[in-house]
């Protein structure tokens, strides 16, 4: 009696495991999502050593394997910082600000941005660097215009003066969104070896 007991307890615990990493699995690949922020592309935003939370269901349910909108919910709007898969590495992943989206006219004219033909203002992008590349190589400061094809998105980072972005490899596909980033739940400065606790809890706009 007392080993059938045993047994039904051994198989409680490993039932509840399973069940547990099933919905964490769920969870991870349909819901939420946690990054982390590796480089500088997207300060003052985001820091090197922020840990943030990507909302996957933001623009709907998609196919894990390739991007395939299952329940659509909404897509990227202008302004909307996202993960998603780097179009020349599709094993990495890309945090970046969305600044137009289909059938936009893009066009950096001296660093300022335009879109539609009107200035586009993203009150968190900095420029860093004073220096102005005049000629459209390198792209960074004097780009376009150019327009942005049906189901694809133009990104850049907040940092617009170190970040590799549309300007210099091209346009996002729908199908490699992952998810809208909302929240910092961790940060950590590696120079100072320090949390910085003011971050944690953000919300990223």
């Amino acid at each position: 009696m007392a080993e059938n007991k045993n047994k039904s307890v051994v198989r409680e615990y490993a039932e509840a495991i399973i069940i547990a990493l099933i919905l964490a699995l769920f969870i991870r690949t349909f819901v939420v999502q946690a990054f982390k922020i590796p480089s500088g592309s997207m300060i003052p935003t985001l820091l090197i050593g922020d840990h943030i939370l990507v909302n996957k269901f933001s623009y709907g349910v998609k196919n894990p394997y390739n991007g395939v909108t299952w329940i659509p919910l909404g897509t990227p709007e202008r302004g909307d910082v996202i993960v998603f898969k780097y179009p020349e590495n599709p094993s990495q992943d890309f945090i970046k600000r969305v600044v137009g989206v289909a059938g936009d006219r893009i066009a950096i004219k001296n660093k300022k941005l335009f879109v539609n033909g009107k200035p586009f203002h993203v009150e968190n992008a900095v420029h860093l660097d004073s220096h102005i590349f005049s000629g459209p190589m390198p792209p960074r400061d004097n780009f376009g215009p150019v327009t942005v094809p049906q189901n694809s998105l133009f990104v850049m980072g907040d940092n617009r003066d170190n970040s590799h972005d549309s300007r210099f490899w091209g346009f996002v596909d729908l199908k490699a969104v992952k998810g809208k980033a909302f929240m910092l739940y961790w940060s950590w400065n590696k120079e100072k070896f320090s949390v910085r606790w003011q971050r944690i809890g953000d919300m990223i706009h």
